[in-house]
């Protein structure tokens, strides 16, 4: 019931234009253009540019490195996500500033921002995690008023939108991955950078292809995506409302059956189209996750906080307490959603999780 699972069912069911999409690239043999499809993306998202890359990572680090961000800065970032969200900070040579996260929400705590804030934070990354989104007015006003990039990692968030706002509009520089796990998959993952600025669209193409304009002018990496995966994604993309309609009905009814459980489910807020990347519940104890996680093979995102990971051990860093952090990562666990779920494993799921709770 994995998401891994989702894209074998959605192949079987859209086999044949699959077939067609590979018989077109394998007929033109055009491996590397693709910017046809990053001006399609682009208008998609009401966005100037669109950079495609090898992976939302590569689009994190390729967009501090546009504007500059290195040694010596530091960079806001949340305890709670995937790895990415925080590495593309060392790989730039900047220093990470952990902030603790609203337990409501999972997202970056505005009360933690401003109070890990220092004259050398020079940007933030921040998250929409599991997809969901929350108003960022006052942080996008705080950042402005300290002259602090706002890279939005909207990676787990496409297609979700706030009283019409979409996911990857609000960012200096905004990130979506199509990794394998996400709501839009490539075939070999990959990612992109949105932004409204030429100078920074140009030194990010430049970044992407070893750092080459006329000659090779920057240090640059070898980070493209190729024009078959770009089809795939554009292939899916044509049912992504449908199937983000499917997972907010599962999500609706995992909601009405957990109601008189002690499980604390998705925050609903008013005008917040979720797309439901990940369906994120909180126990009590860790020791009621691990029962339910044994028995549904479910998975856990995240089990430990970035602070904590050992790449940081002896390393210059700084962190706030980041307790709500260390709550999640102890008790949260994501239920199976995906759009090929079946009525039976929805049920599945549901009984499983009262009988064990």
């Amino acid at each position: 019931m994995t998401a891994y699972d989702a894209w074998d069912r959605e192949y079987q069911e859209n086999k044949d234009a699959y077939l067609k999409i590979f018989d077109d690239f394998m007929s033109q043999m055009n491996y590397e253009n693709n910017e046809e499809w990053e001006r399609s993306f682009a208008e998609h998202m009401n966005r100037k540019h669109c950079v495609s890359v090898a992976s939302a990572t590569d689009a994190l680090h390729f967009a501090l490195l546009a504007h500059g961000i290195g040694l010596g800065d530091e960079v806001l970032v949340t305890d709670f996500s995937w790895i990415s969200s925080a590495s593309c900070v060392d790989m730039v040579g900047a220093t990470p500033v952990f902030c603790d996260i609203d337990l409501d929400t999972y997202q970056m705590s505005l009360d933690s921002v401003q109070r890990m804030y220092s004259d050398r934070v020079k940007a933030i990354v921040y998250v929409h995690l599991f997809g969901a989104m929350e108003d960022t007015s006052v942080l996008q006003a705080f950042c402005k008023q300290h002259d602090i990039l706002f890279i939005e990692d909207a990676a787990q968030a496409l297609g979700s939108s706030l009283d019409g706002v979409r996911a990857g509009t609000i960012g200096d520089c905004s990130v979506f991955s199509f990794n394998s796990n996400k709501v839009i998959a490539g075939v070999n993952g990959g990612g992109v950078v949105l932004t409204d600025d030429d100078a920074i669209a140009k030194r990010l193409k430049m970044i992407r292809r070893h750092g080459k304009d006329k000659t090779f002018d920057v240090l640059g990496y070898n980070s493209r995506m190729y024009v078959l995966n770009a089809r795939i994604i554009e292939q899916r993309m044509k049912s992504m409302e449908a199937n983000q309609s499917k997972r907010q009905n599962i999500a609706q009814q995992y909601n009405e059956a957990f109601l008189d459980l002690p499980i604390v489910t998705p925050k609903v807020t008013n005008g917040l189209n979720n797309n439901y990347h990940k369906y994120v519940v909180r126990f009590e104890d860790k020791d009621t996750r691990k029962r339910v996680k044994n028995a549904l093979n479910a998975s856990i995102h995240y089990e430990t906080p970035l602070s904590a990971n050992s790449m940081y051990e002896g390393v210059t860093v700084r962190s706030d307490a980041c307790i709500a952090a260390k709550t999640a990562a102890d008790t949260v666990l994501s239920l199976p959603i995906h759009a090929w779920l079946t009525d039976d494993e929805i049920q599945t799921v549901i009984q499983t999780i009262k009988d064990v709770v």
